[in-house]
């Protein structure tokens, strides 16, 4: 029996690769392509509130046009004295989509007066699955939705360390360890990290549904 194939929803082949090992570790057996399966689809803007809400648009977006199951994912950092920011604009929280060292210089300017001891932050992953029209879900010939969230909890420093990684890694030290997830080889990160949680528990509704 050939295996469902499954959409997800980027460009970036580094996350396809990562999903697929995600997805071999629980034993799900999918075919998972990327939007380049698909050069015509337009970006899908994320103008949702949450994590969430963003990860359901660009997966339910996907699953419309294709006609296959989709999956996305949204995340970011959230630090606890700044009320969650940036949260969802974590991307182009210093106005630039993508700039990571504008983003890291702004946020360590923000909380530079904060001590120690209340640079409590987390990095937050929403991953989304959407089944186009599966009957006896719902409604009849209604999608099915889920989302699941994978988090990890730890602190701000005030100075990069590392090499590793991207976006916020430098400054972020995971509760219970003594190096950034900047510092740390990629597969220690990705084994601890809050898309790989958010993708396991997926992994399980995507075994079920499909």
């Amino acid at each position: 029996m050939t295996a469902p194939e499954v959409v997800l929803a980027t460009r970036n082949p580094h996350k396809i690769v990562e999903l697929r090992e995600i997805l071999a570790q629980t034993g799900v057996e999918v075919r998972l392509v990327g939007l380049d399966r698909f050069p015509d689809l337009p970006e899908v803007p994320e103008t949702g509130l949450t994590f969430a809400d963003n990860a359901l648009l660009k997966a339910s977006d996907v699953a419309h046009r294709t006609g296959l199951p989709a999956i996305a994912d949204d995340s970011g950092l959230c630090v606890d004295v700044l009320g969650g920011m940036p949260g969802i604009f974590s991307a182009r929280w210093s106005g630039k989509h993508g700039d990571d060292a504008a983003n890291l210089d702004l946020l360590l300017a923000q909380i530079s007066d904060v001590a120690d001891e209340h640079r409590q932050a987390h990095f937050a992953c929403a991953a989304a699955l959407v089944i186009p029209e599966v009957p006896g879900l719902g409604q009849s010939g209604s999608p099915a939705q889920v989302v699941r969230e994978g988090r990890i909890h730890g602190t701000l420093l005030r100075e990069r360390r590392g090499e590793n990684g991207f976006g916020y890694d430098p400054i972020f030290l995971p509760d219970g360890y003594d190096r950034t997830t900047a510092e740390m080889p990629p597969e220690q990160k990705n084994a601890i990290s809050h898309r790989t949680r958010a993708f396991q528990a997926l992994a399980k509704d995507l075994a079920e549904l499909l």
